[in-house]
């Protein structure tokens, strides 16, 4: 059984279970790709199913499968946690990858971890509520640079990550040209993404290079980062389209 049919199968007997047992069941925090494959396997389902990060904007969702005859509140096992340098004086300046590198040595299964959010001079991290007192705990360093680390309100993460908000123009809203204009590629290199499977609008992989992009919708490409698609606003003289969109930072 290869990847994508484990991921599958994890996800249709979580379903099974939480039906069975008339109980809300949460998946681990699944990737882009662990995301398509959800999508794909949604009518396999014998429960409905709901999709979060933590906050609205995190890539990393966990799946809630929620059985029909359930009506109590539940809530997502999200901790968002604050990570600062101790001295700040002479802290370094983070990245993503030195935060990965230093959460992963404390041996934890990467599914157990959300986004990663890298502020200015202060880091955030997502992760199952049942492990955040690990973290509080043992993460001590990251790089050379001496850390501590808090709960906070997740909402402090959506204060924090910072959106560029930008203009352009395009000949149509198909997927090809809306990566063409944002990341200033030419209509042949945005369809190659397309077909090379790094190409994802709300944690679908799209392999249509004339997909629509609608308003709000969330593009993810695969080494280039996301974005958020805002809509059309306009015309050109010349008939071409006017477009707002978002690009996330860090």
């Amino acid at each position: 059984m290869n990847e994508q049919e484990l991921c599958k199968k994890r996800l249709v007997d979580l379903s099974r279970q939480a039906d069975r047992k008339g109980i809300v069941l949460f998946s681990d925090f699944l990737n882009l790709n662990e995301l398509n494959i959800y999508h794909q396997s949604e009518r396999f389902f014998e429960t409905r199913t709901e999709s979060f990060g933590g906050v609205p904007f995190a890539e990393r969702q966990m799946i809630a499968f929620l059985p029909d005859a359930l009506y109590y509140d539940w809530e997502y096992p999200i901790a968002a946690l604050k990570i600062t340098p101790s001295y700040p004086k002479f802290a370094e300046q983070l990245g993503h990858r030195d935060l990965l590198g230093s959460i992963m040595q404390l041996g934890v299964d990467r599914g157990r971890l959300g986004d990663i959010i890298v502020g200015k001079g202060e880091y955030y991290l997502l992760c199952e509520e049942s492990i955040a007192g690990y973290f509080i705990e043992n993460l001590e360093k990251v790089r050379h640079t001496l850390v501590k680390v808090a709960e906070c309100d997740p909402a402090e993460l959506a204060i924090t990550q910072e959106l560029e908000s930008k203009e352009g123009i395009i000949t149509s809203n198909r997927l090809d040209a809306v990566l063409a204009c944002v990341y200033k590629l030419s209509r042949s290199q945005a369809s190659e993404l397309i077909r090379q499977d790094k190409v994802f609008i709300n944690g679908r992989l799209i392999q249509n290079p004339t997909a629509a992009c609608r308003a709000d919708d969330i593009v993810s490409v695969r080494g280039f980062g996301r974005f958020v698609y805002r809509g059309e606003y306009g015309e050109t003289g010349k008939g071409r389209l006017k477009i707002h969109y978002d690009l996330y930072g860090n």
